[in-house]
């Protein structure tokens, strides 16, 4: 069989998804047969609603302990069903997954946030789940906004592959003592942030104003910081073809952000990824740290809570906030699964308003289960209710990323990431960095309409 493979101008060699998935469901029938472990296609079973299920952890070890306690609370509940527990790291979850999609050994029952859906959904890994929720004690008790979200990753045919669980936000957090010390203001616009980071740095003393990330994930965080300072609200232009990203805006403030790298950081940035740069702005003498929600309790387990605050982004040009989408999590049924019924039962109880509750308020998140939603925590927890409101009250406009193509994820992180680094030391520039990614991204895109047809 010959497959035709394109090979872009960037020397990234794409192959169509379905082509892709032929090819690949070929090779693994005819050297394995069907072994009935769990690949992507495999139309699996409703089984017997008891017995075993299998759970992926899409963040492994930071989330262990709250999901251990709801399949504990879900096995008392139903005690003819047995959830075996597997945490992997969020960093190694897509190709992991990928991985059992084209060879076998998928769990019921995965982790699967709108940033890697449209992948697993192009591959036909998962059940589509709308009937599931409408028949269900969940219609009509999730955000609407999230399943408008995650229906919108999930490729483009409307249907739902994840039910989300939370929603996250882009956090400034910042250490008030250190602000008062020096006699700053919040770091609530752009310039004010700049100029704290600035102020705060004093190498000598191993004090620095912010610490950036610079390993993986880092791509999400610098567009953050680009379309905020730049102003632009949409990642494509007006045909819908050609990103934003590579505008003279976007390249004029990525190169700012990007000049903060051994300036007011330190230099051990350049492999941080998340938890490296958490651990590192918990150790005290960081002014400013741009993650999410669902660092806020290993800063109060560090500081308290009157040594610093969690706010939403700096606002930009004209007084406006605005902020790329960080992506709802969720949870899906891989569609190889043998015992659907029972792996339902356990998406439906983690979703229910205690269970949703207690996972958002540990990992400080907003709940999709509008009725965890109201729960007293969320006003008590700053970031968060802040959170909240801004994406709520008109004040933030969000570029939406193309969690919908399936090649984002890849185009994102593994293709870019050692790239963004490089423009950190200096040995590429912002403006080629950016146009290779947008060359990317539009090739992507242009695929992905024509495949739609």
């Amino acid at each position: 069989m010959k497959i035709s493979i394109r090979t872009s101008s960037t020397g990234r060699r794409r192959i169509p998804a379905a082509v892709a998935l032929g090819a690949v469901l070929a090779l693994t029938a005819t050297a394995c047969g069907d072994d009935g472990s769990g690949a992507g296609g495999d139309k699996g079973a409703e089984g017997s609603g008891t017995g075993k299920i299998v759970f992926w952890d899409n963040n492994g070890g930071v989330r262990t302990d709250i999901w251990k306690e709801i399949i504990a609370d879900f096995e008392k509940a139903n005690p003819d069903i047995d959830v075996e527990y597997v945490g992997i790291a969020s960093t190694e979850y897509q190709s992991k997954v990928d991985t059992a999609i084209q060879g076998g050994g998928l769990p019921d029952v995965g982790g699967v946030g709108a940033a890697m859906l449209a992948g697993f959904a192009a591959q036909d890994a998962l059940e589509p789940l709308d009937y599931r929720v409408t028949g269900s004690s969940l219609n009509g008790k999730l955000n609407e906004d999230m399943l408008e979200s995650m229906k919108a990753a999930g490729g483009g045919d409307g249907k739902l592959y994840s039910v989300p669980t939370s929603a996250n936000n882009g956090v400034l957090y910042y250490r008030t003592d250190l602000f008062e010390k020096a006699g700053l203001d919040a770091p609530t616009t752009w310039d004010a942030f700049f100029e704290a980071a600035r102020k705060l740095t004093d190498k000598g003393k191993n004090q620095f104003g912010y610490t950036i990330r610079g390993g993986a994930g880092s791509i999400a965080q610098a567009l953050d910081a680009m379309y905020g300072q730049s102003g632009i609200t949409s990642f494509w232009d007006s045909s819908g073809e050609k990103t934003t990203l590579n505008d003279p805006r976007n390249v004029e403030a990525l190169e700012k952000y990007a000049g903060l790298y051994k300036t007011v950081t330190p230099a051990a940035d350049l492999n941080n990824d998340f938890t490296k740069m958490v651990a590192q702005w918990d150790s005290g003498t960081i002014g400013m740290l741009n993650h999410n929600l669902g660092s806020y309790q290993d800063h109060v387990n560090a500081f308290g809570t009157d040594k610093f605050r969690g706010i939403p982004q700096p606002t930009g040009p004209g007084g406006k906030r605005v902020q790329v989408s960080n992506p709802v999590d969720g949870l899906g049924l891989f569609k190889s699964s043998k015992n659907k019924d029972a792996a339902w039962k356990f998406i439906e109880f983690a979703l229910s308003h205690e269970e949703n509750s207690k996972f958002n308020e540990s990992a400080g998140q907003v709940p999709a289960n509008t009725e965890a939603a109201k729960d007293a925590w969320i006003s008590k927890a700053e970031p968060t209710k802040l959170a909240a409101d801004a994406l709520s009250d008109g004040s933030t406009t969000i570029v939406q990323l193309p969690y919908y193509l399936p090649d984002w994820n890849t185009i994102s992180k593994a293709e870019n990431e050692p790239n963004f680094q490089k423009v950190l030391l200096g040995k590429m520039s912002a403006k080629k960095f950016l146009d290779q990614m947008a060359e990317q991204l539009n090739e992507a895109q242009a695929e992905w309409k024509q495949q739609r047809g």
